[in-house]
């Protein structure tokens, strides 16, 4: 069977809007009124979900639904553009969420964004969401299908069996097989990836046309740092060859130069063997 690797969050949070809602602003009657398509071109991208909503105790509002694979420093300056972007035009409240998926360098992250310049001050508050912190066991006591794919990274949800029970719901419902690719991709980061072939049946190197795995890739350049680049090429490496390429890093990893890392993570979509690979070191 062929599969898709292109699974974006509006794909995601369509699935099961009200109960994604609930769970993310703890409203226990809120209503979903629509997935709403924003005209913010310069400022929206995949991560980016506005929908509207409705709740007896505050009425009418916009949820602004920022889903990340990793914090970044400029997330709080773009939250507070979006939250006033969609106030502006949809002449409503709105209630901004901030899911950060893996772990990033930040120990802290800010849930919200303050700024003063010559005595004047900005101030925007949003929740935060660290899916590492939430309890893999929820996802199937509440049946939150959006958070299926990503049980591996959940607390306690790194467990092969605990992967497979979540497998099982993606493939009784066949409306949510294409979510397969995701659930495997984010299991390659707590198990091997001969263990994830195993439990998945299929082959791996689909996750390498996956715009997760490329945000993972863009991520280390983005970040200039050698850790970044390094966990990339490990990443890219393993799902292209198989465990047995990780026996290059440590020989990757001597190198200290960002732009010859970067090389080499670029290398890794055209190279045909991981002998020609090695080579490149």
């Amino acid at each position: 069977m062929t599969k898709t690797a292109d699974i974006g969050s509006k794909r995601l949070i369509s699935l099961e809007p009200e109960k994604w809602v609930k769970w993310l602003t703890s409203f226990a009657d809120v209503q979903v009124r629509e997935i709403v398509n924003s005209d913010f071109q310069w400022i929206s991208r995949e991560g980016d979900v506005l929908v509207r909503a409705y709740s007896p105790e505050c009425g009418e509002f916009l949820l602004v639904n920022e889903l990340q694979l990793y914090y970044t420093g400029k997330m709080p300056r773009r939250i507070r553009a979006y939250v006033a972007l969609a106030e502006e035009k949809y002449q409503l409240p709105v209630y901004p969420v901030l899911v950060n998926i893996l772990q990033s360098s930040y120990a802290n992250i800010p849930q919200g964004y303050f700024s003063e310049f010559a005595g004047l001050q900005a101030r925007q508050d949003y929740r935060v969401i660290n899916l590492w912190e939430v309890n893999a066991e929820i996802v199937f006591e509440r049946s939150l299908t959006a958070l299926l794919p990503f049980v591996p990274v959940l607390k306690g949800g790194g467990e092969k069996s605990t992967v497979q029970r979540a497998l099982r719901l993606l493939r009784n419902d066949e409306k949510l097989s294409d979510l397969e690719t995701l659930l495997a991709f984010f299991a390659t980061f707590v198990l091997e990836s001969s263990v994830v072939q195993q439990i998945m049946r299929w082959d791996m190197a689909v996750l390498q046309k996956s715009p997760w795995y490329q945000e993972i890739l863009n991520q280390g350049v983005q970040q200039g740092r050698e850790e970044g680049l390094l966990s990339a090429i490990a990443l890219g490496l393993e799902l292209k060859f198989g465990e047995t390429a990780l026996e290059l890093m440590p020989a990757v990893s001597q190198i200290k130069n960002v732009e010859r890392l970067t090389e080499l993570k670029d290398a890794i979509k055209t190279v045909n063997s991981l002998a020609e690979f090695q080579r490149m070191i």
